[in-house]
C-alpha cells in the first residue's frame, strides 16, 4: 500500500490483507526485468499451437504463413485464432500485408544488416526463447497440494498478531494539531473535526483509515496507535514526515487469515515461481562453475 498523500502509510509492496510477501517475485516473466522492453507481439504467449503452416499470401516475393497471422491475430485481439471473425482476419492479414511489404523493401534489407538492429533481433529471439523454457519449466513442475499448504502457513506465521481500526486527523504544524485536540477535549465529535480540518485525503471520510496492521503505517504512526486503548484519541501531536496527526483508536482484534482457498491461486503462483527463481539460480550457479 503506497503512500499518496496524507495518509500515513508505509510504501511497502503490498499489504497482509492481499496475503502478499515483501520477497513475491513477479509471477508472468523470467525475472522483474529480464524481458522489459520487448515487444508484445514477442511476449504474447508462445504456449499456442498451430496447425502445420501454410501461405495464406504472397507479398512482394515473400510468403505470409498461416502460423504467422494466428500468432499475430491472438497478440492483436487476444483471443484465440479460432473465434476471429472473417472481418477480422481479413483485418489482421491486411496489417500484416503492411508490414510484409514495408519490411521487403530495399531499405529495409539494408536496415537488417545494422549493429542495432541485428542486436534487438536477437534480443528478441532470445527473450522469447527465455519466457518459452520459463513457462515450460513451470508447467512441467506445478505446485503441489503439500506444497502449496506449506506456504500458505509459513506465510500466516509471518502475518501480524493484531489489528487496528483508527482514524485520523492530519494537520500541518503542531499548533493547530494542539487546537484539534483541545476541541475533542472539550466533547467536539472526531470524525466532524476530521472533516472540518484534516488536510489528508481521509478527511472527507471523517479521518476514517479502515483496519490496518501496524507495517502498514509508518512507525511513529502505528507505536501512537498501539500505545492507545480502544476508543482513545492522542493527547499530543503524533508527527511524522506527512505532518502532525491527532489519532483515534476506534477498534482491534486479532488478525484472522484469509481461508486457503480464498488464496490458493496467489499461493500457487509463489510457490512456481520460488522453484522457477530455484532453477534459475542453479543455473546461474553452474555456470559460474564452469567458468
Amino acid at each position: 500500500m503506497v503512500y499518496t498523500g496524507g495518509l500515513p502509510h508505509r510504501p511497502i509492496l503490498a499489504c497482509h490483507t492481499d496475503f502478499q510477501h515483501p520477497k513475491d517475485y513477479q509471477m508472468t516473466r523470467v525475472t522483474g526485468s529480464a524481458v522489459a522492453g520487448i515487444t508484445a507481439l514477442v511476449l504474447a504467449t508462445a504456449a499456442t499451437s498451430f496447425a502445420v503452416a501454410e501461405t495464406v499470401k504472397t507479398v512482394n516475393g515473400e510468403d505470409i504463413d498461416s502460423s504467422v497471422v494466428d500468432f499475430y491475430l491472438e497478440t492483436r485481439l487476444q483471443k484465440p485464432a479460432a473465434e476471429a471473425t472473417p472481418e477480422e482476419r481479413d483485418a489482421i492479414l491486411n496489417e500484416l500485408s503492411d508490414i510484409y511489404l514495408i519490411s521487403s523493401q530495399d531499405r529495409a534489407k539494408a536496415l537488417a544488416d545494422t549493429a542495432s538492429v541485428k542486436a534487438q533481433a536477437e534480443l528478441q529471439y532470445r527473450a522469447m526463447l527465455a519466457q518459452m523454457v520459463a513457462t515450460d519449466f513451470v508447467t512441467s513442475n506445478p505446485a503441489t497440494d503439500e506444497e502449496i499448504f506449506a506456504e500458505y502457513t509459513a506465510q500466516i506465521q509471518l502475518q501480524p498478531g493484531t489489528q487496528y481500526h483508527a482514524r485520523h486527523i492530519l494537520l500541518q504544524s503542531p499548533e493547530e494539531a494542539n487546537a484539534a485536540i483541545a476541541d475533542l477535549d472539550g466533547g467536539a465529535d472526531f470524525a466532524q473535526l476530521a472533516m472540518e480540518k484534516s488536510t489528508g485525503p481521509s478527511g472527507p471520510n471523517g479521518g476514517d483509515l479502515g483496519w490496518f496492521s501496524p507495517e502498514q503505517m509508518v512507525k511513529p504512526f502505528s507505536d501512537a496507535v498501539i500505545a492507545l486503548e480502544d476508543g482513545e484519541y492522542s493527547k499530543e501531536p503524533v508527527q511524522t514526515q506527512f505532518g502532525y496527526h491527532v489519532i483515534l483508536r476506534e477498534g482491534s482484534r486479532e488478525n484472522e487469515p484469509p481461508p486457503l482457498d480464498s488464496v490458493r491461486d496467489q499461493i500457487k503462483q509463489r510457490v512456481e515461481q520460488q522453484k522457477l527463481q530455484q532453477y534459475i539460480e542453479g543455473l546461474r550457479s553452474a555456470e559460474a562453475a564452469s567458468g
